[in-house]
C-alpha cells in the first residue's frame, strides 16, 4: 500500500498545488473586493473576504507540508506529523471567524435596509466566474490531496468547495438583488457567512479528535485485528489500541502465543505481527507486546518469585546440582513450572536423588506447579 501523503511527497506536487490555489485565490480576492466595493455588493466582498482567508490557509497548508517533513527526533520521536493536525485546527479557526464576522456585518445591514442599494451588474459578472473557477479549483485540489493521501490537503480542498458552494449563493443573492429584491445581497452574505463558520468549525473538530489521540473507526480497527489475527503463531489479539497521527496512527496490541515459546520464537512472531500491520494499514508504528495466556492473570503474575529467588529455593532445596542445568522457567496460571536441562551423560546417581526430591520440594512450595528434568543438553548449550 503506497503511504506517500503531505508529509513525504519528494515530487513537490502539493506544494506546487497549493501555490496555484494562492495565486488563483489572491487574483479571486482582489477581483472580488475591488468589484463588490465599486458595485455596492456586501455578498461579493464577504465572498472576497472569503478569498482572503483562503489565502491564509493556504500558507498554512505550506507551512505545515515543510514542518511535517522533518524527520522524527529526539524531541518528537514519533516524527512531526502532527502538525498537520495543528495546521488543520488552525484553519478551521480562520474560518470560524471570518464567517461569524461575515454574518455580524450583514446582520447590522439589514437592520438598515434603506441603506442597501442595488448592485451593478458587473458584479454578477464576477460572481460567476469566481464560482467556476473556484469548482475547477475544488476539483484539482481534491485529485491531488487524494493521490497524496493527505488529510491537510483535502481540508483545503474542502475548503475551495466551500468557497464554490459560497459563491453561488453570492452569484444568487446579486441576481435576486438586479431583479429588485434588495435584502437578497445583504441575506447572501449571511448565509455565506454561516457556511464558512459551519465548515470551520467540521475541521477544527477533525483536528481536535486528532490531537486528543482519537481512535480509527471501528472498522479500520477491525481491519487491523483481523491483519493481527491471520498471523502465524498469534492465537488471539485483545486490548488492541489505536491513536491518530496526522494521516497515519500509531497501534498498540496484546497478542496471545502458545504458552511454552522461547523468548526469540516470540518475538519473531510480535515483529512478524507489527510488519504486517505496518504494510498492510495507514499505520506509522505498531507495539506489540506477547502474552502467553490471558492477561486476567498479571496481577497474580507478578506476585510471583523471580528468578533469583527461584534459583536460591532450589539450590537451598537440592544442592549444587541446580548449577549444572539450564532452568527454564513458564509463568502460567498463577504458579510457575521449572524445566531443568542437564548435560549429556550427566551424574545419574545425582539427577535420581534430585527426581526422588521433587515431590516434597513442590509440596513445600505452593506456588510451583511442576519441575521437570532433562537431560541431553549439550556442553555449553
Amino acid at each position: 500500500m503506497d503511504h506517500a501523503h503531505i508529509i513525504s511527497d519528494p515530487t513537490g506536487l502539493a506544494a506546487r498545488a497549493t501555490w496555484r490555489s494562492v495565486w488563483v485565490n489572491l487574483a479571486l480576492a482582489l477581483a472580488q473586493v475591488a468589484v463588490g466595493w465599486v458595485g455596492h455588493s456586501q455578498a461579493l466582498l464577504a465572498d472576497g473576504l472569503h478569498s482572503l482567508s483562503d489565502l491564509i490557509s493556504d500558507f498554512v497548508v505550506l507551512v505545515a507540508a515543510r514542518s511535517a517533513r522533518v524527520e522524527a527526533d529526539d524531541s518528537h520521536p514519533y516524527g512531526h506529523g502532527r502538525f498537520e493536525n495543528a495546521a488543520s485546527l488552525l484553519l478551521g479557526l480562520i474560518m470560524i471567524g471570518v464567517g461569524v464576522g461575515m454574518v455580524v456585518a450583514a446582520a447590522e445591514r439589514l437592520q438598515s435596509p434603506a441603506s442597501i442599494r442595488t448592485v451593478l451588474p458587473m458584479t454578477l459578472a464576477v460572481a460567476v466566474v469566481t464560482l467556476l473557477t473556484k469548482e475547477l479549483l475544488f476539483r484539482y485540489m481534491l485529485a491531488v490531496g487524494q493521490r497524496l493521501r493527505s488529510s491537510l490537503l483535502v481540508a483545503n480542498a474542502w475548503h475551495a468547495r466551500s468557497d464554490a458552494a459560497a459563491s453561488l449563493v453570492a452569484a444568487v443573492g446579486i441576481l435576486c438583488n438586479l431583479l429588485g429584491i434588495g435584502l437578497a445581497d445583504a441575506l447572501a452574505a449571511v448565509v455565506v457567512g454561516c457556511m464558512i463558520a459551519r465548515m470551520g468549525g467540521q475541521f477544527a473538530l477533525r483536528a481536535i479528535l486528532d490531537l486528543t489521540d482519537h481512535a480509527l473507526a471501528p472498522e479500520e480497527v477491525q481491519a487491523i485485528r483481523t491483519t493481527l489475527a491471520a498471523v502465524p503463531g498469534v492465537e488471539d489479539v485483545h486490548a488492541l489500541r489505536t491513536r491518530k497521527m496526522a494521516d497515519d496512527a500509531l497501534v498498540d496490541a496484546h497478542v496471545r502465543v502458545a504458552d511454552h515459546l522461547t523468548v526469540s520464537e516470540g518475538h519473531r512472531i510480535a515483529e512478524a505481527a507489527r510488519a504486517a500491520v505496518i504494510a498492510t494499514h495507514r499505520v506509522l508504528d505498531a507495539l506489540i507486546h506477547i502474552d502467553p495466556e490471558d492477561d486476567a492473570n498479571a496481577a497474580g503474575l507478578i506476585a510471583l518469585p523471580a528468578r533469583e529467588a527461584i534459583l536460591a529455593m532450589l539450590e537451598q532445596e537440592a544442592g549444587p546440582v541446580v548449577g549444572d542445568a539450564r532452568v527454564l522457567l513458564h509463568y502460567l496460571d498463577c504458579a510457575v513450572e521449572v524445566d531443568m536441562l542437564f548435560p549429556v551423560d550427566y551424574d545419574a546417581a545425582a539427577l535420581a536423588k534430585l527426581s526422588a526430591a521433587l515431590p516434597a520440594i513442590r509440596a513445600r512450595h505452593g506456588w510451583v506447579r511442576d519441575i521437570r528434568l532433562f537431560e541431553g543438553r549439550q556442553t555449553g548449550g
